[in-house]
């Protein structure tokens, strides 16, 4: 990391390796994102409004407060606009909230967001910043830019949305505090929330706007009725449809689900369908009898309903609503069902349909299926009366068990150089889950996102603590390359507990891995080491030599991102001979390319040449793309800082013709920085001024304000160089504001230096610049800080 290449650096691409050292290199350039500077063009303008139901009844009160949210309230521009429809479960919040928005689209040509934030939910509500991440994937954002920390996620998203006119829906949010990182910060965007809680603190501190959704009075309930069973029946006298209307307690959810209950019984009286239903009451009230519950408005009614329509399926339909209880989210595919089943996907696609015409499931886009929470609730309550524990744990065994496989086969689509090998130890489910390219395993990995989490959490709470370890295990690369890295510490710290109450002690150790990949990933460098180690000493004991290896280049990477040249290079060493004694040539040459990093850092470049040669001689062998044009970055570095500037340029340039030939954006910013540094070294500072302005415009698309920050501090070298000391300055400060709010300390460390000489030529006074790059220099003590540090004490001393 020494010659302030740092915030560029990519270590490698490619092998399990990279699970390491992308993290090492993504604690200061992924995720630490300065937002208000992120110029990120939307790919697409977002349509996420889910489909409307059908047989809209009344609620004009209601629509008319929302129309005026239509009119933009210009006297404040800074406030957004919220408004919450807010009142019991099953009252049709959200129907409501689709209605208005389906007929108010034209307002909004930037577009629509649509989360469920999933606040009554079986699991935990949606975390603010897995939606907020979500959002920004959704608006253009690469997945790889994703800023790590919630705050820089909430900064961005109001960046992108502050000039947009579009609608952002959050259904079935917990609290005012899940939302309120979710709101924009102008009033050109609208803001539609349901809700069960009233969300005083949005009305009291973000002026909100709450409309109570109150239940159907009995004309609109009769209505409601009426509408929805007109094509199969006709003539129900009217006390009757009242008497049911009443029934349902004016509930919408629990309304539609007796008019589909009477509208496929079109020959029976509704009178008698009415004797069944207040049956079904009684005998509800006799298996609920609890003093305790039943507090909210319209329980009782709702769950007399669901049994009603529950007790008209086949046996086969409520069999399998009742095990479709233990589905660890609320949506879920045809695939992931027939899994839980153990049914063939063409025998259940029946059966489902069963349970959607019933109104006990919703349809969703791309062949999914949904339960209201309430719904979901009642089949859980359900499985747990109908079915034993035997039985119940063997269906949630096969259901995660598909997960299981089911992302062993996406990450060897989205990550095949990264992939932890799956054993044998969970049967895979017939048919075993494939994905036919990356698209297609991108995708069911963020339709599926949630669903890892939940399903990594239920293997564990019902105690099949194989599965868990595994699971999230799996799941690393994914996470690693689509930068997930919140659900990747909630499922490691699941899996560490996992492993261990599994009593395999080589899946301890990978699960210890995994947690220190996390950890370093979130700058928790004495967990990570703490992780590493543990998982260190467990492989040794086991005599596992490929895992001892992997942990000792681990342990390298934390000296290295520590600046602890002698430590760093000491296990990579080892690492590296381990590897070479087990024939793992790419895992070799991979942490060699590692320990020419150190030997640069440790301002040793002419033995990092040798090393990186070498690498490279390996990597083309090989044919492994990136790892030939990373070693021909590194190469470059090395040849520079050794006084080579023209073989510098040679390695560089054919690193640039490759990033052209694979027509990559993210290497050629990456490598033309690089090239601007090789350029100033040959004495052309216009040339590098010009590349590394290309650089930064590459970054800023790409969302990589870190990366961005080290092209704009070449840029401010170069008009250094060139005299124009006004620019100079104002580019080194766009780079030190960048790398402070990224807690990026030695590349901070080197823009304070460059700032300061700077002001020392413009006669301008440099005091504290220098004070404060004293100040972070004093974190390292590696041959380069020192250098560094003693220029910055000379400087004061003298001021």
């Amino acid at each position: 990391m020494g010659g302030g290449d740092a915030p560029e650096h990519v270590n490698q691409v490619g092998g399990e390796a990279v699970a390491h050292a992308v993290v090492q290199a993504r604690d200061i350039r992924g995720g630490l994102h300065l937002h208000h500077h992120a110029q990120v063009t939307p790919a697409v303008v977002p349509r996420q409004l889910r489909g409307g139901v059908g047989h809209f009844v009344n609620r004009s009160r209601e629509l008319a407060r929302l129309d005026t949210l239509l009119a933009e309230d210009t006297a404040r521009p800074r406030t957004s606009r919220v408004a919450a429809l807010t009142g019991t479960g099953g009252v049709g919040k959200t129907s409501l909230a689709l209605h208005w928005a389906h007929a108010a689209q034209g307002h909004f040509p930037g577009g629509e967001l649509y989360a469920d934030l999933c606040g009554y939910a079986a699991g935990a509500p949606a975390a603010p910043e897995r939606i907020l991440g979500h959002f920004l994937e959704d608006l253009g954002v690469p997945a790889a830019q994703v800023p790590a920390v919630r705050e820089r996620r909430e900064t961005l998203f109001r960046s992108l949305v502050a000039d947009r006119r579009m609608l952002i829906f959050l259904d079935n949010a917990a609290h005012s505090a899940q939302v309120r990182p979710l709101l924009p910060g102008t009033a050109a965007s609208l803001v539609l929330i349901t809700s069960r809680d009233d969300l005083t603190g949005l009305v009291t501190h973000s002026d909100a706007i709450r409309i109570r959704v109150p239940t159907f009075p009995a004309d609109d309930a009769v209505a409601l009725l009426r509408v929805t069973t007109a094509d199969e029946r006709t003539g129900d006298p009217g006390a009757d449809l009242t008497e049911l209307a009443g029934m349902c307690g004016g509930l919408p959810l629990a309304l539609r689900i007796a008019a589909e209950r009477a509208a496929g019984r079109p020959a029976i009286a509704l009178r008698e369908l009415i004797d069944e239903l207040r049956d079904e009451s009684a005998r509800w009230t006799v298996l609920t009898a609890d003093p305790g519950e039943g507090n909210e408005e319209g329980t009782d009614a709702m769950r007399s309903v669901f049994e009603w329509s529950y007790r008209a399926l086949p046996p086969s339909a409520a069999r399998l609503f009742r095990l479709l209880g233990l589905h660890p989210g609320s949506e879920f595919g045809l695939p992931a069902a027939a899994g839980l089943a153990g049914l063939e996907p063409a025998r259940l696609q029946p059966m489902l349909e069963t349970l959607t015409r019933a109104h006990l499931l919703q349809r969703r886009p791309g062949g999914r299926y949904e339960f209201h929470d309430l719904v979901r609730a009642y089949a859980a309550e359900l499985v747990r009366r109908e079915e034993n524990e035997n039985d119940r744990t063997a269906v949630l065994s096969r259901c995660v068990a598909w997960y299981l496989h089911a992302a062993d086969a996406a990450q060897r689509a989205l990550a095949p150089y990264d992939r932890w090998p799956l054993d044998d130890h969970v049967p895979a489910p017939a048919p075993t889950p494939a994905f036919d390219d990356y698209d297609a395993a991108f995708r069911w990995y963020r339709t599926e996102s949630a669903n890892l989490v939940t399903a990594t959490r239920a293997a564990a709470d019902a105690g099949l603590f194989g599965i868990a370890w595994r699971l999230a295990v799996v799941l690393r690369a994914i996470y690693m390359h689509q930068n997930a890295f919140d659900e990747w510490e909630v499922t490691a710290r699941i899996a560490v507990d996992a492993a261990r109450a599994s009593g395999e002690e080589a899946g301890e150790a990978e699960a210890l891995e995994n947690l220190g990949k996390a950890a370093f990933q979130r700058l928790r460098l004495d967990e990570a080491e703490e992780c590493h180690r543990g998982a260190l000493a467990i492989r040794r004991r086991l005599g596992d030599i490929r895992g001892t290896a992997v942990s000792t280049n681990a342990l390298g990477l934390l000296g290295l991102r520590r600046r602890r040249p002698d430590e760093a290079e000491l296990r990579f060493s080892e690492a590296a001979e381990m590897f070479r004694g087990l024939g793992e040539r790419r895992w070799a040459a991979l942490v060699r390319t590692n320990l020419a990093e150190t030997l640069c850092d440790a301002g040793r470049a002419r033995e990092a040449c040798e090393v990186v040669e070498q690498v490279l001689a390996e990597f083309r062998d090989l044919d492994d793309h990136f790892g030939v044009g990373n070693a021909l970055w590194l190469l470059s570095r090395a040849r520079r800082e050794a006084g080579d500037p023209e073989a510098a340029g040679r390695a560089i340039a054919e690193a640039l013709s490759l990033a052209a030939a694979e027509d990559n954006r993210l290497w050629q910013g990456h490598w033309l920085a690089e090239s601007a540094r090789v350029e100033l070294a040959r004495g052309r500072a216009a040339d590098a001024l010009r590349l590394a302005r290309e650089s930064a415009a590459v970054q800023q698309r790409l969302g990589d304000t870190a990366r961005e920050a080290a092209a704009l501090d070449i840029a401010g070298e170069a008009c250094g160089a060139l005299g124009r000391l006004d620019e100079a300055a104002g580019l080194h400060r766009g780079a030190i504001e960048r790398y402070r709010a990224a807690d990026a300390h030695w590349p901070l460390a080197r823009a304070l230096v460059n700032l300061a000489d700077v002001l020392d030529r413009a006669g301008l006074p440099a005091r504290t610049v220098w004070e404060e790059a004293a100040g972070e220099l004093g974190r390292f003590d590696d041959p380069g800080a020192r250098e560094l540090a003693a220029r910055a004490a000379a400087r004061l001393a003298a001021s």
